[in-house]
């Protein structure tokens, strides 16, 4: 017997979701362990009594690791030499001028990993049709190399110009350099796209993580010698370990992708596929737009830096369960973004937290109930929250109550504002789409958060506090290949450049040992003279290649994309920029029992800070299919707690998930 086991490694806690064919799903939390994430990942599979099957090898584990995303945003990162054309040495840091503060005159000068990060330039030049003007000498690179060997790093990054069309010398360098046994890699294997500055970005950010990231999942896969291990890339497709290692940059999104994996199989299964999602963890809400599909970006960000290889197209904030409410000099009231995190977590863990944070507001507002925190296996303390909420209070001057609700306001305020960002400011209406709600602690504001962007319907997935871990097993295996097009390419051309990525990522696929299922195929395009692009559907026909409507339609396809995204089209015709294509093996098919035929009675009644009377307790594993609730109400579960406010009803489906309507 097979076990599949998905791991999602927060700030503050390690989910796991652990499915077989004879024995179904079971679900597991642990508190996360950041400075060694292995340590939670062995007590989780110790806890689920999993040695065996990791001693038989027949124990498959699919893992979403920030390791990668806290060393940037922690500024943890490898001693990194940056290797490019002679003249092009402060590309980075000139970078698009884009100012944070366009009037300050005066802007603090930036210190971090980059401003460290040694240059060197090498005499060496190929034009913008990939023709070579002056090539890199062998002794330039033994100059090259002894320089390197003087400084010693980590990592090394190059990054030449005009090599996604021609990487001769790019790889003469990188050849040269690994003998070395340091971690090197090459622009025109991590992002093989025009623009130099993101290009450059993305190898120097691959170089300066990939040491960090492979040394955590050579230990991880040690660990679990035996087991198969993949990882999650950020665009929402998993990779075998050991390619994993040497792709850093792509796993910058490695857990929250997972989370709009299962998000998007849940909102098709209930024939609801254009969702917004909302996952509240201890430490972030990530949020996203659905529809149907999920959408990749080429815009990333992590920190201040651009992250311009594909990833799901995600905005994250500093606003989860572990946020810390403080007040600044001037006397204003702020959530987040710092966090608790699992060490020492919020002050109702009992572990050492002296300050209010959104779960201890949560906690004295009566949605969370002490007594069912995780099963009942996790202990929270109401008089050490009440106790960080005195101190907070008498900062501000209001009583606890205010206090609580003032932080929960502020917190929502947040997420909503994050909503926005990825609805209202691409052109779409929140009201048209429903609001899918995971994490930890989505359940308990996806009331309050419909209401303020005037949604009507809502979804609280079934397990919903593991739904990450869970979209992880549920992700395909997935190859997302890109190439830059020559200027004017013709459909000829882009067709040729089309199938030979098809070809390669086809063939990845197999050498993992798994069948390539489906395909698609986008081409990037934009008005000439524009820089921002628009990932368009490509026609390709299997047997030929070569689709002759296949330009019209893209144009077609474009002015409408154009007008959706910007308000307008131009009348002048689009030019192709990037070919972009996936090629994925479904990920494992994970079945459900039905919900229970017989409804569910209330277990209880708890007081909550904003409602008047006691409202009804129920446990969601007793509700029945089509069994009805009525708000103000909570749904509590072993993962996870629902709050059903007044005006708003939640209905069970025949799989268990909450379908929320006001």
């Amino acid at each position: 017997m097979t076990y599949w086991l998905g791991v999602d490694t927060g700030g503050t806690f390690t989910d796991f979701v652990l499915w077989s064919e004879s024995e179904g799903v079971r679900i597991h939390k642990v508190l996360s362990t950041p400075a060694a994430p292995e340590r939670a990942i062995l007590q989780g599979i110790d806890d689920l009594h999993l040695a065996a099957a990791l001693a038989d090898g027949v124990l498959t584990v699919v893992h979403g690791t920030t390791v990668a995303t806290n060393a940037a945003l922690e500024g943890k990162g490898a001693r990194t030499v940056f290797i490019t054309n002679e003249g092009l040495e402060d590309v980075l840091l000139i970078g698009r001028q884009a100012r944070e503060e366009l009037y300050n005159l005066t802007p603090p000068i930036r210190q971090d990993a980059l401003m460290e990060t040694r240059v060197l330039g090498v005499d060496s030049r190929v034009d913008k049709d990939g023709c070579s003007l002056r090539a890199l000498t062998p002794e330039g690179l033994a100059v090259l190399v002894a320089r390197v060997a003087e400084l010693n790093p980590e990592s090394v990054a190059v990054s030449l110009l005009f090599d996604f069309l021609n990487a001769d010398d790019e790889r003469r360098i990188t050849e040269a350099l690994a003998q070395a046994g340091r971690f090197v890699c090459g622009a025109a294997d991590v992002l093989p796209l025009a623009g130099e500055y993101e290009r450059g970005m993305a190898v120097w950010l691959n170089a300066w993580l990939g040491p960090k990231v492979a040394d955590y999942i050579a230990r991880l896969d040690q660990a679990l010698s035996g087991a198969g291990l993949s990882i999650m890339q950020s665009h929402g497709g998993t990779v075998a370990a050991n390619l994993a290692e040497r792709q850093a940059v792509s796993l910058l999104l490695s857990g929250p992708a997972g989370g709009l994996c299962a998000a998007r199989e849940v909102a098709l299964s209930v024939k609801q596929p254009a969702v917004m999602t909302f996952d509240m963890g201890g430490t972030s809400t990530d949020v996203a737009l659905i529809d149907g599909e999920l959408r990749l970006t080429l815009e990333g960000k992590i920190g201040n830096w651009p992250v311009a290889v594909p990833m799901v197209d995600m905005h994250t904030i500093g606003a989860g369960g572990g946020s810390i409410a403080y007040v600044d000099e001037a006397g204003m009231l702020h959530v987040g973004p710092e966090s608790a995190g699992a060490d020492p977590g919020p002050a109702c863990y009992g572990r050492g937290g002296q300050q209010l944070t959104v779960t201890d507001a949560n906690l004295l507002a009566g949605r969370l109930q002490p007594s069912f925190a995780l099963g009942g296996s996790l202990s929270l303390d109401r008089a050490a929250a009440s106790q960080a909420c005195a101190t907070l209070a008498a900062a501000l001057g209001l009583s606890e109550a205010d206090t609580v609700a003032g932080v929960l306001a502020l917190a929502n305020d947040h997420m909503a504002q994050a909503l926005r960002v990825i609805s209202v400011e691409k052109g779409h209406d929140p009201s048209k789409f429903s609001l899918l709600s995971f994490g930890g602690a989505g359940g308990l504001h996806v009331c309050d958060l419909a209401e303020m962007l005037a949604m009507r319907r809502a979804i609280v997935p079934l397990n919903s506090g593991v739904l990450s871990a869970q979209g992880l097993l549920q992700a395909p295996r997935q190859r997302e290949l890109l190439r830059a097009l020559p200027q004017d390419s013709t459909v000829v051309a882009i067709n040729a450049l089309a199938a030979e990525l098809l070809a390669q990522g086809e063939a990845a696929l197999q050498a993992e040992g798994v069948r390539p299922q489906r395909r698609s195929v986008r081409v990037d395009m934009c008005y000439r003279g524009q820089s921002f692009t628009l990932p368009i559907a490509w026609q390709i026909e299997p047997s030929s290649g070569c689709s002759p409507d296949a330009m019209e339609q893209a144009q077609q396809a474009f002015h409408l994309a154009h007008q959706a995204r910007y308000g307008h089209a131009l009348q002048l015709p689009a030019v192709a920029v990037n070919v972009r294509v996936s090629v994925f093996a479904e990920g494992c098919l994970l079945t459900w029992p039905s919900a229970p035929t017989q409804w569910g009675d209330r277990c209880g009644a708890v007081t909550l800070a904003d409602c008047a009377q006691p409202v009804p307790l129920y446990r969601r594993e007793e509700l029945g299919a089509g069994q009805q609730i009525h708000g103000p109400a909570l749904i509590i579960e072993d993962v996870a707690t629902t709050y059903i406010k007044s005006g708003w009803t939640a209905g069970v489906t025949s799989t268990g998930h909450l379908l929320l309507t006001v």
